[in-house]
């Protein structure tokens, strides 16, 4: 915060002066997060509670709560 710098909530430095003279493509900056479809295997369904409309799964369920949840069956066979 102190001797005259004016950048406190900026980056920084993002890339050489001189040369290249700019930015690599690709170079790794802040952004949005969380806008991919993420899928979890090997979960299991515990039970289905029709009356209240609820379905229990053991295990960790990716997503914010109140969210739209996609279940599918498992097309290859495993133990556990």
């Amino acid at each position: 915060m102190a001797h005259g710098s004016k950048n406190h909530r900026e980056p920084g430095s993002i890339g050489a002066g001189t040369t290249p003279s700019r930015v690599i493509k690709g170079k790794r900056m802040a952004g949005n997060m969380g806008n991919e479809r993420v899928t979890i295997t090997k979960l299991k369904l515990v039970k289905v509670d029709s009356e209240n409309g609820l379905v229990l799964i053991k295990g960790s369920v990716p997503g914010c709560e109140g969210k739209l949840v996609t279940i599918v069956p498992s097309r290859t066979k495993w133990n556990g």
